[in-house]
């Protein structure tokens, strides 16, 4: 192998003629050594690993500005980077594309290819979607840490009015910020189930009582507590939309909007029953204030403000449209086709339930979907084993797509909790680095706040908060307010 390097690489400075086809480079990555030809590394002349080839002419200073170390002896050029991923990057010059091995962090492994000046756009798709995944994490647990920041500084500037605003908002849209907040948020849970028993209790005919005209009404007291629970809720969202920083955005928010569902029935209800009897008449008053009550179910979706088990299912099922599209699909397929087959098969039988096709539309739902009320079914032989392979059918169109969605709610849910954990970590990690610099007390201070702007001009000894946790050696550092690309060695894991 020596023989071959001597033969093929030039000394350094000197000029060779031979063609830089024909060159071959010995490099060593990582304690790994492999021999590369001219002729291969030459169909990508932007790459490093190109540009070793027509280095030596330009001396030491060209050689050492494209690796860590170089044996003149050998002819040997070495790399501290990942083998690895190495193996991995120079199957671009093979197969004109990167496959990611698995095991291998994305993050590190583009910061690799940035390395070896390879494109981007030679990695496999597939291997694209796990680095755009691992971003988008990254990304979350920055956005995540950054509101934590946020939330434990307190900026000077900020008037007295806005002081207080953040304060509300806080102590209204964050539990774990203090007890108080906590106990709010826990007395805001218990009124959202008591309202809805009530809810449901003021239906049982023997909790009703007569009125003036003799018709049946809540009871006064379960009137008395819906209209306390409303009262709390009607306070709850005004102090929430005049303390949120985007009233805009808050007001458009899905979960906000469910709110104001949850409290308009009863102030409409309210004022149909004192002023609009005087613009209509009694009885269409009492069906639309009876209609508006049943809109008081959506207050039942408020419990998914603190449930986050309630949020990840909302989540799993919006990337499971896909799946749910595929299961109606299949549904309505075999409605169609066995409600026509049972049309057409109990025709012959005197007393058939079967008078049209819409009308099996029904009974092929009931089926298919294992219900079977038992108000329509086959008389005749036929007629039976249709119904029997139409409930064979309908479970398995039922039972195909149900994986995929439960897939994607636990992997949802997994996810939830490894950003949560990361978040917490990289908190944790902050406060360790700031307690050891000695900058005041870690924590919500206003000094733990400063790390993160920007680096101070030249002659003010003020490092930035991301230096500062690039010092800490942490797995799982992430640059939350800079532009800086920071390339992690072969030394360096990615949580």
């Amino acid at each position: 192998m020596d023989g071959a390097g001597e033969r093929s690489l030039p000394e350094p400075g000197s000029r060779s003629s031979r063609a830089g086809d024909d060159i071959e480079i010995i490099v060593n990555v990582g304690g790994v050594r492999q021999v590369l030809h001219g002729d291969l590394l030459s169909q990508y002349p932007e790459t490093r690993l190109a540009e070793l080839i027509n280095c030596l002419a330009g001396g030491y200073d060209a050689i050492f500005s494209l690796c860590d170390d170089y044996d003149p002896g050998k002819r040997e050029f070495y790399f501290d980077r990942d083998p690895d991923a190495f193996k991995c990057v120079i199957e671009v010059y093979y197969f004109g594309e990167v496959h990611m091995k698995k095991g291998i962090c994305p993050i590190c492994f583009k910061n690799e290819m940035d390395f070896w000046k390879v494109d981007l756009k030679f990695l496999d798709d597939c291997c694209k979607s796990h680095l755009s995944e691992k971003r988008e994490e990254l990304e979350e647990i920055a956005r995540r840490v950054q509101l934590i920041l946020d939330d434990l500084g307190v900026d000077t500037a900020e008037g007295r009015w806005q002081r207080c605003q953040k304060c509300v908002w806080k102590f209204l849209e964050k539990p774990e910020s203090s007890c108080p907040a906590r106990v709010v948020a826990v007395l805001s849970f218990l009124l959202i189930l008591i309202s809805s028993v009530v809810m449901c209790m003021g239906t049982i005919p023997e909790l009703q009582v007569l009125d003036a005209e003799g018709n049946r009404v809540e009871h006064p007291t379960l009137e008395n507590v819906e209209t306390a629970c409303i009262g709390w809720f009607t306070l709850e969202y005004l102090l929430r939309l005049f303390s949120s920083p985007n009233k805009l955005h808050f007001a458009l928010s899905f979960m906000n909007i469910v709110d104001v569902l949850a409290i308009l029935p009863f102030y409409v209800s309210l004022t149909l029953t004192h002023l609009g009897a005087r613009m209509m008449e009694l009885t269409n008053v009492q069906q639309a204030v009876q209609a508006l009550r049943i809109m008081r179910i959506a207050r039942i979706f408020k419990l998914a403000r603190h449930s986050s088990g309630l949020q990840t299912l909302t989540y799993a099922l919006k990337r499971s449209f896909k799946e749910l599209g595929l299961l109606l699909m299949y549904l309505a397929v075999g409605i169609f086709v066995f409600s026509a087959l049972g049309y057409t098969m109990e025709q012959s039988h005197p007393e058939t339930l079967f008078k049209s096709i819409p009308q099996s539309f029904w009974w092929a739902i009931i089926t298919m979907t294992t219900v079977g009320y038992g108000d329509i079914y086959p008389k005749t032989t036929l007629g039976k084993l249709n119904a029997a392979i139409s409930f064979l059918c309908g479970v398995i169109a039922i039972a195909l797509p149900i994986h995929p969605i439960i897939n994607n709610f636990v992997r949802y849910y997994n996810k939830q909790r490894v950003l949560e954990t990361a978040a917490k970590h990289e908190l944790e990690l902050m406060e360790l680095n700031s307690g050891s610099a000695g900058e005041g007390k870690a924590g919500g201070s206003r000094g733990d706040l400063d790390l993160l702007s920007p680096p101070e001009p030249a002659g003010k000894e003020a490092p930035s908060w991301s230096s500062r946790l690039k010092i800490s050696h942490s797995d799982t550092f992430i640059p939350l307010l800079t532009e800086e690309k920071h390339h992690r060695t072969r030394l360096q894991s990615c949580k």
